[in-house]
């Protein structure tokens, strides 16, 4: 990593997420719907780039979920926009999935506060990011995720690094080609979304990249481990009204029973969609339906399969 200021500038001037496009040098003269309008044209590009990567991230998802499978936790850590994201994805996990907190955890340089207020020199430290995961006892079954637009970023590439010497699974999240994090990691995901339209600001194409690739990676992997029924959410927590009524609707999707059928097996399932939907389709009560959907590692059609198999 460079170690003076001249040393930084000269690396940055290398990466096409810092590139300057003069064709855009007076954008902040035109009329806002030009602006609004080029902004859209550029975020079209992004899917494209995402999907140039598309074995790259199944091969890291599968491997994933192998280690999730077996008790392991997917970790994301990152600095700035990076880490916001990862820390926004790995939030959403509990109320859509039913995941313990601890099962998912994004981690940002510089802690909590970073989330609203930047943390200078925390993204520059690789020990920080040792040092944030010595604190939640990393193991060999873990997945570490390292997320840099840039690819170099101090803290991310020392999480890779760090997590791989431990035997732990590592993907590195990058936006730019030949990147020391994508190099430091088992899987190296790089997606090339170019220069930003306003030159260095990575929150928006490569943000958006990386938001598409950890809802990939979140979202497959919960899939692969039994978390859902067909394109159902059947592990939802509802832990407000809308939620609520989110579950009874999923789970008269998945049933076609009628409105009094769905109201007793929740009742009886304490709440838990998947138990009731399982009561409904093979007919067995609460306690069967838990102890079958134990035995098969919480897939519900594993669990149905067996039952009506």
């Amino acid at each position: 990593m460079p170690t003076t200021y001249s040393e930084l500038r000269a690396q940055l001037a290398t990466l096409t997420t810092e590139a300057f496009r003069p064709e855009l040098a007076e954008i902040d003269r035109l009329p806002t719907a030009e602006i609004a309008a080029l902004m859209n044209q550029e975020d079209q590009t992004v899917p494209t780039a995402v999907a140039r990567q598309l074995p790259a991230i199944a091969a890291a998802i599968d491997a994933t979920a192998e280690r999730m499978a077996r008790g392991g936790r997917l970790l994301y850590l990152g600095a700035g926009t990076a880490g916001r994201l990862g820390v926004l994805d790995a939030s959403e996990c509990p109320p859509t999935f039913n995941t313990d907190p601890s099962e998912v955890v994004g981690l940002i340089a510089g802690g909590p506060t970073a989330m609203v207020k930047a943390a200078e020199g925390a993204e520059d430290s690789k020990e920080l990011a040792v040092a944030d995961l010595t604190a939640l006892g990393l193991t060999a079954d873990d997945t570490v995720v390292g997320v840099s637009a840039s690819g170099r970023t101090p803290y991310a590439v020392g999480a890779v690094e760090h997590a791989r010497a431990l035997g732990a699974l590592t993907i590195g999240l990058s936006c730019n080609a030949d990147s020391a994090l994508a190099a430091a990691a088992e899987h190296g995901i790089e997606v090339v979304t170019g220069p930003e339209l306003l030159t260095g600001s990575t929150r928006l194409k490569a943000g958006t990249a990386q938001k598409l690739v950890l809802n990939m990676i979140s979202t497959i992997t919960m899939i692969r481990l039994g978390k859902t029924y067909g394109n159902l959410m059947v592990d939802v927590r509802a832990s407000n009204d809308k939620l609520q009524a989110r579950s009874r609707r999923i789970v008269a999707l998945a049933t076609g029973a009628t409105d009094e059928q769905i109201e007793t097996a929740l009742r009886s399932a304490g709440g838990e969609v998947k138990t009731a939907i399982l009561m409904i389709l093979a007919d067995v009560d609460a306690k069967t339906a838990e102890r079958r959907l134990q035995d098969t590692r919480g897939h519900l059609r594993a669990a149905l399969h067996a039952t009506t198999g």
